[in-house]
C-alpha cells in the first residue's frame, strides 16, 4: 500500500509502447488527452474551500444504510431474460449478460483516495464481499480515479487472470499493481473488441483523469456499449453534457438499459460531471428506455446532500416520462421486469434544479 500511495502521489507515465499507441489517438493533443467539448473549471481556491467548508449537512447519511447481501451462489443461476446488472453501490456494477459476467469499475476499497487514511470514506461495506465475487469474464474499466480504479482490487483480479479492458493509458499503472501486460487491452474511442457473444466499444465521454500530480490527462476516459444480439447496455462512466450522446444513440442505440452517473455534481465543475437533470437528457439522447442512476450514495464527492441525486433524477424523470430502476446497493435489476421506485433511502431535504442548476458549457442550445 505504501509503495502505491508513493506512485501515486508522483504519478506515472505510461510504458512506452503503450504510450507511443496513447500519442497517435485524435484525442492526445498537446502533451495529453483532451475533450471534444472543452472542460471549463471553476476557480481553484474557491471550489476547494467551498468543498472542505460548504454544502448540506446532509452529504453524509446520519444513520447505517440499507444493503441488499450477496454471495457467489446469487450467480450460479443465469438471469432467465439473459441480462441482470448488480448495483453494488456508487459505479461499481456486476453484469450478467447473454452467458458472460463483467465487472465494472471495482472499487471495494474503504476510501476513494490515495491512501487509505485519509479522503473519501465508504458509507457501507461492499454488499458483495471480495471473497464471494464470482468469477468474471472481463473487468472493464471507465477511467483511473480513485472512485472506479482501486489498485488492491486491480492486483486481487490480477491474481484471479482476470482480462481488463481499459482505454488507452490506463493498462499502465496496473501493471506496477500487478496485472500482467497480457492481461490488459487498451482502447480508443469508437474502438470495439469482440468477446463471445459480446461486443464492447469505449465511446466518448467528458471529463479528466490523472491518479497524482504528474499524470494529468495522461490516460484516456470513456463510456462502453455493451451489446450481444439480444441486449444494448449503456454506461456512461464519469462525464458531463457533451454533444457526442446524440452520436452514440445513433450509432449504437437504442438500449434497452443505461447506466449513467447522476451524482457528485456541482455548478462549479459542470463541465466534468452531468447531474440529474443532465444525465437524464442525456439518457434520451443515447436512446435509452430503462436508467440506472449511478455514482451516488457511496462517498461524499460533492456538496449536496447524499441523497439529492436520486430525488433529483426522478423528479426530471418524470417529467420527462423516463423508467427508472433505484435498486438497493446489492439490489439486481433486469430491464425486462422493472421493479416500481423503490424510496429505500431517507427522506431528507435536498435542492430542486432550479436552486442549484448543473449546466455544462459549450454545447449546443438543443442538449
Amino acid at each position: 500500500m505504501l509503495l502505491d500511495t508513493a506512485r501515486n502521489v508522483i504519478g506515472y507515465s505510461a510504458a512506452s509502447s503503450r504510450r507511443a499507441r496513447s500519442e497517435r489517438s485524435p484525442q492526445w493533443r498537446d502533451g495529453k488527452f483532451r475533450n471534444v467539448n472543452e472542460r471549463i473549471d471553476g476557480p481553484l481556491v474557491p471550489t476547494m474551500l467551498k468543498f472542505f467548508f460548504g454544502g448540506s449537512k446532509y452529504r453524509k447519511p446520519g444513520a447505517p444504510i440499507e444493503t441488499e447481501a450477496r454471495t457467489a451462489r446469487d450467480y450460479d443461476t443465469p438471469p432467465a431474460s439473459g441480462l441482470r446488472v448488480t448495483w453494488l453501490g456508487h459505479s461499481v456494477l456486476l453484469m450478467e449478460i447473454d452467458g458472460l459476467r463483467i465487472l465494472i469499475d471495482p472499487v471495494w476499497a474503504e476510501r476513494a483516495s490515495l491512501g487509505q487514511f485519509f479522503g473519501p470514506r465508504r458509507f457501507y461495506p461492499s454488499p458483495l464481499p471480495v471473497a464471494e465475487l464470482p468469477a468474471v469474464d472481463v473487468v472493464l474499466l471507465s477511467h483511473d480515479h480513485y472512485d472506479h480504479l482501486d489498485s488492491d482490487m486491480i492486483r486481487e483480479l490480477g491474481r484471479r487472470n482476470a482480462r481488463f479492458i481499459v482505454p488507452l493509458g490506463v493498462g499502465a499503472p496496473m501493471v506496477s499493481w500487478g496485472a500482467r501486460e497480457d492481461q490488459i487491452e487498451e482502447f480508443d474511442w469508437w474502438e470495439s473488441v469482440t468477446i463471445g457473444p459480446l461486443t464492447l466499444t469505449a465511446v466518448p465521454a467528458r471529463h479528466f483523469s490523472g491518479r497524482g500530480a504528474r499524470d494529468q490527462g495522461q490516460s484516456l476516459w470513456c463510456g462502453w456499449t455493451l451489446i450481444t444480439a439480444n441486449h444494448r447496455v449503456y454506461y456512461s462512466g464519469d462525464t458531463a453534457m457533451q454533444d457526442a450522446f446524440a452520436d452514440i444513440g445513433e450509432r449504437l442505440g437504442p438500449f434497452e438499459l443505461t447506466i449513467i452517473e447522476a451524482g457528485a455534481y456541482d455548478a462549479l465543475w459542470a463541465d466534468v460531471h452531468l447531474g440529474p437533470e443532465q444525465a437524464v437528457r442525456a439518457h434520451q439522447l443515447v436512446r435509452g428506455d430503462v436508467m440506472l442512476p449511478v455514482h451516488w450514495g457511496l462517498f461524499d464527492l460533492a456538496l449536496h446532500g447524499w441523497t439529492e441525486p436520486i430525488e433529483r433524477v426522478l423528479v426530471a424523470a418524470h417529467a420527462a416520462g423516463v423508467r427508472v430502476a433505484t435498486p438497493l446497493p446489492g439490489g439486481r435489476v433486469d430491464p425486462a421486469r422493472l421493479e416500481p421506485v423503490n424510496r429505500w433511502w431517507p427522506s431528507l431535504p435536498w435542492q430542486t434544479a432550479a436552486e442549484a442548476p448543473v449546466r455544462s458549457s459549450g454545447v449546443s442550445p438543443t442538449l
